[in-house]
């Protein structure tokens, strides 16, 4: 079952992106580097709660 999740700057703690995973087979959290708009560069982008 795949369900939602939130993805926030670690710099800004901006909430920019939404997505989804699959939690069984991935339960770890995500972390990706995605443009924040705030901060204006690439940055790392977990999984909040």
């Amino acid at each position: 079952m795949r369900s939602k999740v939130v993805l926030a700057c670690e710099i800004c703690h901006s909430r920019n992106y939404s997505t989804e995973k699959n939690k069984q087979s991935n339960p770890a959290r995500i972390e990706v580097k995605k443009f924040c708009k705030s901060c204006q560069e690439h940055t790392l982008h977990r999984e909040t709660k």
